[in-house]
This record gives structure tokens, sequence and C-alpha cells, in this order.
């Protein structure tokens, strides 16, 4: 037996490529996606490890090119959701078992992988499938999901290392237990390396999971699953399970093993979930672990003091970057009057200057939202702000749909600060400025506090650094992730650990220890040499 202790060292994150014209990586994922683009794929289920295939299939169509066939895949039936459950539970028994370092070892050769030889599919799978420019998937389905992977076997090397001390004639020690059943894992369509993390998080604390992914996000996820199985990830650690999330959902949370939910989406989803799992504790094995990250409706308050172009130019790219599809994207602003016209000029300028289309032509900055119902919910909410006597839109406003789903980024300002679209999370490209007076300072900011329900990202600008500091005071709870003269998205595994409260979610911190935390139930063990041989105390025998 190898009794050696491992040190993981802190890792680096892994280097964002920049894909210039020519260049040997640009060269490979140009290839790639035209691979891709002339060959649809069939995505089985993987249950155990095996390819299941079942007489339901849908089709995944290119957001920008909605004619266009990506891949074919099935979905699970109840049949197929119990099989998966069962496999994650026989696959429970060894894989909780073996020693942390062996699976760490299978997720950093997973990272090894995706940084490597498969860099070029993964980010061609997520541009075509998920309608991401070249930056926006490297960042994310490349070199985030490497992030996850390293950093959560360094994290849980930490953990492993927390061990309590010992007295005299006693040995205590601490076990960090995996979850006992399985865990259930709900993946978005926003982010590759959030549908990685979301079970290799888990997973790498020892536990095993049933993964529901988006259909949306098939293309990539599916191959994500081939990556892990070639890495040497056991059969039935992940079981990968696409289908209808109400039939998927119901059998599930009707599991007596049900362990532990790890969940990013919609509000109305995840609260659907917590209410059902309450309504059956009592069924339980034990009580299921619920992490999960919502909505936001994230904002930058500009401070007078701010300068006029940086907060342009970040407001632009905070919510406009990968179509305002992320959960950190900016769809509210608070600007001061002095500011005002200095900040306008700006947005418009960069709004006639960034190009909207396909994205195969790496010309273009925005491309398609993802699907249909996101088109059609970004076009209620500008037709909505059109109407309105309360609003003035002055960039964007115009949606097509002919060919893809493209909505082009659209600039509201608002008098009432109150109004819809500074309320309600749309996920989409809009963002809702309102204009205070600069006397009002203080209410403005009373206002960003309470306006929302959600409490994800937020940022200040501000050249006067004790305002700044104040406003970042004031604003604790209206923001988990909190950004000084920044956009408030772009967070980084290792460097800031993401995650809001409020509406927005359990705050679990993913890119953290504070998530692994969550996926083990630690046993103290106490050994003592030379048990008592008298009941009585000492004073009793004087």
């Amino acid at each position: 037996m190898n009794n050696a202790i491992y040190n993981f060292a802190l890792p680096q994150n892994e280097p964002v490529l920049e894909y210039k014209s020519n260049s040997p990586e640009r060269k490979q994922l140009d290839a790639e996606i035209q691979r891709q683009l002339q060959h649809p794929i069939e995505i089985p289920l993987i249950i155990g490890g095996k390819e299941v295939r079942t007489s339901q299939t849908g089709q995944l169509k290119m957001p920008s090119r909605h004619a266009h066939l990506l891949a074919t895949y099935y979905k699970a039936t109840e049949k197929e959701v119990e099989m998966a459950i069962e496999a994650a539970l026989k696959a429970h028994r060894i894989w909780s078992d073996l020693s942390w370092t062996v699976r760490a070892s299978i997720l950093l050769k997973a990272a090894e992988l995706i940084s490597g030889k498969y860099r070029a599919m993964l980010n061609a799978s997520t541009m075509l499938g998920q309608s991401k420019n070249i930056f926006q998937a490297e960042i994310d389905s490349v070199c985030e999901t490497v992030d996850f992977l390293k950093f959560n076997a360094y994290f849980a090397s930490k953990i492993y290392e927390m061990q309590p001390q010992s007295a005299f004639n006693q040995l205590n020690k601490m076990e960090f237990r995996p979850l006992e059943g399985f865990v259930f894992t709900v993946s978005p369509f926003n982010f590759t390396s959030i549908a990685s993390n979301l079970n290799m998080a888990p997973v790498m604390m020892g536990n095993t999971t049933v993964w529901k992914p988006a259909t949306t996000a098939l293309l990539s996820n599916y191959y994500l699953m081939k990556i892990f199985q070639e890495a040497g990830l056991p059969d039935g650690v992940i079981n990968f399970i696409p289908g209808n999330g109400a039939l998927i959902g119901k059998t599930v949370l009707a599991s007596h093993d049900l362990a532990g939910i790890h969940f990013t989406g919609s509000n109305n989803t995840f609260n659907f979930l917590w209410q059902e799992v309450s309504k059956q504790l009592p069924f339980y094995k034990s009580y299921p672990r619920l992490v999960g990250e919502t909505g936001g409706k994230n904002f930058i308050f500009a401070h007078p003091s701010a300068q006029a172009n940086k907060v342009a130019v970040n407001a632009y790219r905070g919510a406009f970057e990968f179509q305002g599809q992320k959960c950190s994207a900016v769809s509210r602003m608070y600007v001061p009057a002095s500011l005002w016209s200095g900040i306008k000029s700006e947005l418009i300028r960069i709004s006639s200057d960034a190009a909207m289309g396909d994205i195969v032509d790496s010309n273009n900055f925005i491309n398609a939202v993802i699907d249909e119902a996101s088109f059609d919910n970004c076009m209620n909410y500008i037709n909505f702000a059109k109407e309105s006597e309360e609003a003035e839109i002055i960039a964007g406003g115009h949606g097509d749909k002919q060919l893809g789903y493209f909505v082009e980024p659209t600039i509201i300002v608002t008098t009432n600060p109150k109004f819809k679209t500074m309320e309600e999370e749309i996920f989409g490209p809009i963002l809702t400025v309102f204009v205070y007076d600069n006397s009002q300072l203080q209410e403005t900011i009373a206002l960003c506090n309470t306006t929302s329900p959600y409490g994800l990202t937020g940022a200040v600008f501000a050249t006067d650094r004790v305002a700044a500091s104040a406003i970042c005071d004031h604003l604790r709870y209206a923001a988990g992730n909190f950004y000084i003269n920044d956009k408030p998205t772009g967070a980084i595994v290792g460097l800031q650990p993401f995650g809001g409260s409020r509406a927005s979610g359990t705050n679990d911190k993913a890119g953290g220890e504070f998530n692994l935390l969550r996926w083990i139930s630690p046993r103290t063990i106490k050994e003592t040499f030379q048990p008592a041989t008298e009941y009585r105390y000492g004073y009793m025998m004087e």
C-alpha cells in the first residue's frame, strides 16, 4: 500500500489563447467547426458507462442558424431515470471507498485532455450549440472548466488536511465521507464549465451523480461526458440523461436515496425542487443537500467621481457579452446626471460599431440568443419599453428570427427606478439605465439595494476610493460578488469564488473550498487507549 501523503500545489489558471489569424489554435478551431457543421451526431444517454437509446428523440439546432441540425438526441423515460439512479448507487459503493488521490488524478487527466487534445472540439461545440464567439467559448468551455477541475483537486487536498488535535490517552481523526446516496445535478445552457463543475465537484469528494443537462447545451455536454470517460471515470459515477426536466425531476425526487441537488438555473425551477424535497423529508434517508445558483438582476452603480468612458465600456461588455446570457450580466445601471452625457454618447458609439451575426464569422461581437423562447421573451420586454411613457430606447430595439435568434443589444433609459426592466430578470441583451440627480446619491444607493430581489453581482465605479468603499459597505447584501471599477462578470476560479444570496441562490461559492464542503458528511472518530475501569468520579473515592 502506498502510504504517501500527497501535496497538491496551488494550480495556475489556464491561459486564454488568442486565436489570431493563422495561429495553430485558430486553424484547429476553424477545421473543427467545419467538421461539426458537416457531420451531425447522435447523442445517446450514458448510464452505467453504457450508451442507451430510447424510442423518444429530439433535434438539436444551431441558435444562429436554426434550420441547421447539429445532433439528434435521445430522451430518458422513467425507466432510464431509474436505471441511472441504480447505476449511481452501485458505483457509489466503489467510488466512495477509492483513495481521494485516485479521484483527483482522474479530474487532473480530464483537465489535461480539455486543455490539449480536445480544446478545439469543446470550443467548437460550445460555439455552435450555445452561440458563443471564440473568446466567450475559450474562457468558458476550456479555461474555466480546466480551472474547476484542477482547483477542486487542490481544494480537496486542503479539506482532507483538516484534522482535530488529540489529547492524552486518545487519538482523534476526521473522516470526510461523501453523502449517503446520489446527487442530482441540473445544469444550464449558458456555461459548459458549470455543467462540468456541477458534476465533478461532488464527484471529487466521492459522490456519484445523475445528470440532467440542458437540452440546448447537449452538444458540448455530451463531449464533456465522453472526455470524463476517457480520463478514467468509472462506469456509473456520472450518469448522463437528457430529456424532459419535469419527468426526470419527478422520478429523482421520489427516490429514498436522494442525497443532494447541485443546480444552476431559474428561480422557479429551484424553488419547485426545494418545495418538493421539503414535502418528502420524512421519506429520505438523510436531509438532501440543496446547492443552487439561480437568477440575478446585476447592477453597475456609477458614483459622480467615475470616469465616463470606463463606465460605458465596462457596462457594454458586462451587459452584452454572450448576449447578456450570463448569470452575472449587467442589466441595470445607475448613472449621475453629471456623467450621463459622456456615458450615453460612448454607449451609442460602441453600439453602432459592434457587429452582430453568426458565430462562424469571428468579427461578430454579438451572436444569437439561445432559442426562440428566449428571443420572444426579450422582444416582449423591448416592446413593453417602446410603448411606455417612462422609457426611451437609445440603442438597439430590434430583433430578427428569420434565420437565427438575433436580438440587438438594447439600451433603455427610464425615468422610473422601479421600471419593469429594472426589476425583473430578462437573461438577454437588454440594459436599463436610471439617471439620478447628483444630490440624490444616498437615496439612489438605497434604491439599488432594494429594487431587486436578487443578490448575485454588482459593481461600483468611482475615482473617489472612500466613496467606493462606503457604497460597497451599503450594498453588502446586494451582491455576493462585488466589483470596484470593473464589470461584474468574469469571475475566475481560485481568484473570485462565485455565488450570491437573496433570490440568487445558496451562495456556496463555486470555485472555492466552500462548495466542496457541501458534498461531504464528516465523521469524527475517537480512539481511547486505556478505557475507564471505574464508574465513580475521583472525589467519590476519597
